[in-house]
């Protein structure tokens, strides 16, 4: 009896334990990658992809990623792994994203294709099943787009999550599960959740407005109503502005030039604004009306919403302004602990060395900058020193000889002792 339960316990540890990763790319193996991802061949002018872990990193080989290389330019760039369907399973997707270059606009996502896809004509266009992660315009558009695709049509979140815009390393979690349930995740903490119905427009509502309710001639509305008995003073009724009392008119002023003098006006001290009666609470008030709901008929219930079938190919289609984003650490799996130990140990791991090697970069170029602007203002210093002596007059130095008669007179000169 204890044999047999002890291998039902270990048969559990064992499925418990167990967990399908569909994809996993660190790009570990050097230019290896080009061999497992292509890139489209819909466009000419994609731009160029290159194996690098930045400027700034905690790992020079664990951190290297694929990074945009070209400004202004569309990427196509995707890889496949077996296909498989997440029926009655989760699914995770999580990669890493690096916007190092200090993005102002440009998609840091990810998507997530059928196996049926040419990988050599992906577009923009391209029916995905999936769109995850953070996109970037301007000081409006700081999203994490969650996007799924039902039924051949894109159906967008309905909440706002936002999502980072610093330079380090952030790592994005979706997580789907069989009871149409979500959550994300950034840098794995729980950023957003909830169920798929609920967030996203994929059915009809299951509850409308009865089109044959309406409200009621009677029915007000109203909280407060005017006071029947407030009237308005008499002398409430004082114009806006007014002649200025000191103003005079120029000793100068020649009507016939000028015209007839009319003193500036100015505000009235005396002026109370447009009268209005007193509010008081309405007797008659009902509450606010609402509308009654009946049971939507065009309402079918789905529990399949979060199925896809044919899972096969991860892609990065997307544009940047300004390139330098770096993509790593990419995980498609059906085990949640199994992807925060993933991020734990590789986000988590360098994050601390990352942000350490960047801070001590910034503390370079700023004592570097400040040595330059020193310099700078020394020399402009010793540039208006020379300016100054340069405008200055140089002055001769010379003593004026006496003139003959001063040398004669003092020849002449009759010493006191001999008057």
């Amino acid at each position: 009896m204890r044999i047999a339960a002890a291998v039902c316990f270990m048969s559990a540890l064992a499925f418990i334990a167990h967990a399908d990763v569909y994809f996993k790319e660190q790009f570990l193996d050097g230019d290896g990658w080009k061999s497992r991802w292509v890139e489209s061949k819909h466009k000419s002018d994609y731009g160029q992809w290159k194996l690098t872990s930045g400027k700034f990193y905690g790992d020079a080989e664990l951190d290297k990623g694929l990074q945009t290389s070209q400004d202004a330019r569309f990427y196509a760039l995707s890889s496949r792994f077996d296909s498989f369907s997440n029926e009655g399973k989760t699914l995770v997707i999580q990669f890493t994203v690096k916007h190092e270059q200090k993005i102002d606009c440009g998609g840091g996502y990810v998507k997530i294709f059928p196996a049926d896809l040419d990988q050599t004509n992906m577009h923009g266009e391209s029916q995905y099943y999936i769109m995850f992660g953070p996109d970037i315009c301007g000081y409006s558009t700081k999203k994490v787009h969650v996007i799924f695709n039902y039924k051949g049509q894109n159906h967008l979140i309905k909440k706002d999550i936002k999502c980072k815009d610093d330079e380090l390393t952030h790592v994005y979690t979706l997580i789907l599960r069989p009871d149409q349930t979500y959550e994300v995740k950034i840098d794995n903490e729980k950023v957003e959740s909830g169920s798929l119905e609920e967030d996203w427009d994929f059915l009809p509502p299951k509850n409308i407005k009865d089109p044959e309710a309406k409200k009621p001639e009677d029915w007000d509305d109203r909280a407060k109503i005017d006071d029947p008995d407030d009237t308005k003073p008499e002398d409430w009724d004082k114009p806006e502005n007014i002649p200025d009392p000191d103003a005079k008119k120029p000793d100068d002023w020649d009507e016939d030039m000028d015209g007839e003098w009319e003193p500036a006006m100015i505000p009235n001290p005396e002026y109370k604004g447009e009268w209005k009666p007193k509010q008081i609470d309405n007797p008659k008030y009902k509450g606010t009306w609402i509308h009654p709901e009946i049971d939507n008929p065009e309402y079918t219930s789905e529990d399949t919403i979060y199925k896809f079938d044919n899972v096969g190919i991860l892609g990065l289609d997307l544009w940047q302004v300004k390139s330098g984003t770096i993509f790593d650490n990419f995980l498609i799996t059906d085990d949640v602990e199994e992807a925060e130990k993933f991020g734990t140990e590789t986000w988590g791991a360098t994050k601390g060395p990352e942000k350490k090697m960047k801070d001590q970069q910034e503390e370079e170029e700023r004592k570097k900058r400040e040595e330059e602007e020193k310099s700078k203002k020394d020399d402009d210093n010793e540039e208006d020193e020379e300016e100054e002596d340069e405008d200055e007059p140089e002055q001769e130095e010379h003593t004026e000889e006496p003139s003959e008669e001063e040398e004669e007179g003092e020849d002449d000169t009759i010493p006191k002792d001999e008057l």
